[in-house]
Order: C-alpha cells, then sequence, then structure tokens
C-alpha cells in the first residue's frame, strides 16, 4: 500500500505563519509516502520548509521557467519523499513557463512512478493545456508497464476536453471510489482575506467572461490519476479546516487530496 497526497499550497505567504501550521498538522496526520506540492515559493523556500517539518528526507524540486503571475514570486513545483530517488526527470511543457516532473522509487522493491505538475491556467478549455496535455502522456506512455500515480493541480475542470482526454488513459482515484469527482477543490474561503482580494477579483471577473455567471466561480482543478496496476483503497479532500481563530484562513486556497493505493501487479 502506498499512500500519496496532492496540494497547491499557494505561492503567497501571506497568512503563512498560521497555513503552514495547518498544513503541517494535518500532513503529519496523514503520514503519506509521497507528497506532491505546486507554488513553491523559491525565495521563501517553503518547500524546503515543509519537507523538514514532515521529516521527509528526500526532494525533487523543479523551478517554473517563468513567473505565470507576472507580478508574483518565482515559484515551482516539488515532490517529497519517504523513499530515495531511483530516478527523476522533469518535462517542459512549453507554454506558461511550465513543467512537470516524475520519480521512480522502490516501495517493498516495487517500483513505482509518482507525476506531479501544474499545468496551463485559463478558464474553460483551451489548446494550450492540451498541447501540455498530450505531452504529459506521451511521456509517460513510454513508463506504462509501471504502476503511475499522476497528480497535481490541472487547472481544468472535469466537463473539460482536457480532463476527458485524461481520462482516456489514466482513472481518477477520487472519482473511482465516489463515483464522481468532488463538489470543488478550488478556491477556499482563504481567497476571501483581504491579502488575496486580487485573485479573488480576477477569479470574478474570468467566470463571467468564460461561464457567463456572476455569483463566485469554484470548481475541480485537482486530482490524483492512476494507470490500470494500482487499486485505490481511500480517496478524500483533505486540509478543508480552517484556522480555529478564523474562519477565512485555511491551509491554501486549494483544499488537498489524498489517496491509498495498492500495487496489482
Amino acid at each position: 500500500m502506498v499512500k500519496v497526497v496532492t496540494i497547491n499550497i499557494l505561492f503567497d505567504i501571506k497568512c503563512w505563519e498560521k497555513r503552514s501550521k495547518l498544513l503541517v498538522d494535518e500532513l503529519k496526520v496523514i503520514n503519506a509516502d509521497l507528497i506532491a506540492l505546486q507554488e513553491i515559493n523559491i525565495q521563501e523556500q517553503t518547500g524546503h520548509w515543509l519537507a523538514q517539518q514532515l521529516n521527509m528526507p528526500y526532494m525533487y524540486l523543479v523551478p517554473f521557467q517563468e513567473r505565470p503571475y507576472k507580478l508574483g514570486p518565482e515559484y515551482g513545483i516539488a515532490i517529497l519523499s519517504r523513499y530515495p530517488f531511483v530516478l527523476q526527470q522533469q518535462l517542459n511543457l512549453q507554454s506558461q513557463g511550465r513543467l512537470a516532473q516524475y520519480v521512480q522509487v522502490n516501495i517493498n522493491n516495487q517500483p513505482l512512478i509518482f507525476c506531479n505538475g501544474h499545468y496551463y491556467w485559463q478558464p474553460g478549455k483551451t489548446d494550450a493545456r492540451m498541447e501540455q496535455f498530450k505531452l504529459l502522456v506521451d511521456w509517460l506512455s513510454t513508463l506504462s508497464s509501471l504502476p503511475i500515480i499522476a497528480v497535481g493541480d490541472f487547472n481544468a475542470t472535469p466537463d473539460t476536453p482536457e480532463i476527458e482526454f485524461i481520462r482516456e488513459h489514466f482513472i481518477s482515484a477520487y472519482a473511482a471510489h465516489h463515483g464522481q469527482e468532488p463538489e470543488y477543490t478550488c478556491p477556499t474561503p482563504l481567497i476571501k482575506t483581504k491579502n488575496n482580494l486580487t485573485r479573488t477579483i480576477g477569479r470574478r471577473v474570468a467566470n463571467i467572461l468564460v461561464h457567463r455567471k456572476i455569483e463566485a466561480w469554484r470548481g475541480t482543478l485537482d486530482y490524483i490519476f492512476t494507470n490500470q496496476h494500482l487499486q485505490v483503497h481511500n480517496c478524500e479532500l483533505i486540509l478543508t479546516k480552517s484556522a480555529p481563530d478564523n474562519q477565512l484562513i485555511y491551509p491554501s486556497d486549494h483544499f488537498g487530496i489524498a489517496a491509498e493505493l495498492e500495487v496489482t501487479l
């Protein structure tokens, strides 16, 4: 059995003291073997800090080639692991400076591929994100004889052609366990804080332009996908609780997902 987590931790470090405590407290209880992080703040080394707090000795950090948010800090993605890396690779996704990454680990002498990505951001469907997903599928196809777990912030809702394309090649662990995807993984109430006003306005404008809806947008952007060599024993949303003293402070503007998977080879 292998336990995995994916969570976009938000590069903005405002409220980080409270947010980081919420992140660490719950992730310690979950005690995952592998954790995929998106929006690692490079300058503040938030990935390194989490790895230390969680006593996860192996980390593979991939900074993005450019800043998707021009005014924001430099950030990237990272994989934390309790097992040493046999192999680690990255994939240039060709737009917005984004990359995907994977590691191979051996758990009980069984090779396993764990892939993490944070893909093209644009509301609704977009050809650029579809091209990234095609690159991802082609990249992982050479490893199809091994158990593959592909996770991350896919920035696409379940009704988009991009996610339909991914489902042609992989199985959503959450949908397999529950019969459907979660109602939403983003945004959490954290987005309503004064510190995140810009993101709130941006999402509201995008929702009006793309979905023709005035109310605040929310949807599922985060997934754990597996290939046919893994069986899902459990899959749940995590990091869904606010700080005890402030109902607007959440670990991130995304919920995380945790899954318990069994290799069936």
